[in-house]
């Protein structure tokens, strides 16, 4: 059985509260799960105390019988000190989206018209100014 501790969503519409849990990997993401290990209030701030709560015995046994932590999970273990800090890369974060590239592309070539543009009139007009 793949074992996870994740979140599962609780609360009201647009007031979250989450639960951290070991679950079966295979059930919903609020569905059934094994044990509730914590909870994670992300309406607090984040140097409150309050905002997450975690029973790190229970989750120390679960990592020991290979329960795998999920991203957000992970982040909390790793600010308790439970986990090593693992290594992201995600270069494409600081690239705009698809829209604004193209946008982009679109003002280039309008810029560029423009300057060829305002460029031949200047080069026409010496030679008008030669021929008489």
């Amino acid at each position: 059985m793949a074992m996870k501790i994740r979140l599962a969503r609780g609360g009201s519409k647009k007031r979250p509260f989450y639960s951290i849990v070991a679950s079966d990997s295979r059930m919903p993401r609020d569905g059934r799960f094994i044990e509730k290990l914590g909870t994670y209030n992300p309406l607090l701030p984040k140097d409150s105390e309050e905002r997450v709560k975690m029973d790190m015995d229970r989750v120390q046994h679960w990592l020991d019988q290979g329960a795998q932590p999920t991203d957000r999970v992970s982040r909390f273990l790793e600010a308790a000190g439970k986990l090593d800090k693992k290594e992201r890369n995600n270069p494409q974060k600081a690239q705009p989206g698809k829209a604004a590239q193209e946008r982009a592309a679109a003002r280039a070539e309008k810029a560029k018209a423009s300057e060829e543009a305002a460029a031949a009139p200047a080069e026409e007009a010496p030679a008008e100014d030669s021929a008489e």
